[in-house]
């Protein structure tokens, strides 16, 4: 997992100096690194029956079709609002400052569709726990959060379901 991990750019100091920034452009541009990391996270699902793949916006869209494609599944579209052309519901949560919204289409999901929510970065899950309780809205079943990579120390899996989270990469 290492060359996965040296594939990934810091950038420090983005988007606020303090934050060091985990670039995945690099890790996405690199055709072998891209081809292992998807192998690797889709193999853990392959005979699970995974009815959908749930993209978090915006680079979850990236992991998340890849991983559909990989399943022969369809992708879900998690946005912000007033980007989805089709009736939606929404859900908003609590910011470290303030408050945010995510939304998803009214008819996404039947009751009993098994799901995989894939973003690319865990960090304080406020974002996906916003996303899986619209899933759980709908009487689907999140499988697994899936994740190219987890900041351990920003503790984000404590707001997920137990047992329920998937990080290729832990930093």
């Amino acid at each position: 997992m290492e060359d996965l991990k040296n594939a990934i750019r810091d950038i420090p100091d983005f988007p606020k100096k303090g934050i060091v920034f985990k670039d995945i452009t690099t890790l996405l541009a690199d055709a072998k690194s891209f081809h292992r990391m998807v192998d690797l996270i889709a193999h853990r699902y392959i005979g699970q029956h995974i009815d959908q793949i749930v993209g978090v916006e915006a680079r979850g869209f990236i992991l998340g079709a890849a991983l559909a494609y990989k399943l022969g599944t369809g992708i879900t579209l998690v946005r912000k609002p007033g980007k989805l052309p089709y009736r939606t519901v929404q859900k908003s949560y609590d910011l470290e400052y303030g408050t945010d919204t995510l939304e998803i289409h009214a008819d996404a999901f039947k009751p009993g569709d098994r799901v995989v929510v894939a973003d690319d970065l865990l960090a304080t899950g406020g974002t996906v726990a916003a996303v899986v309780d619209l899933v759980q809205q709908f009487g689907a079943e999140v499988v697994e959060c899936a994740f190219l990579a987890e900041l351990e120390f920003l503790s984000g899996r404590k707001k997920l379901p137990e047992g329920k989270v998937f990080s290729l990469l832990k930093f």
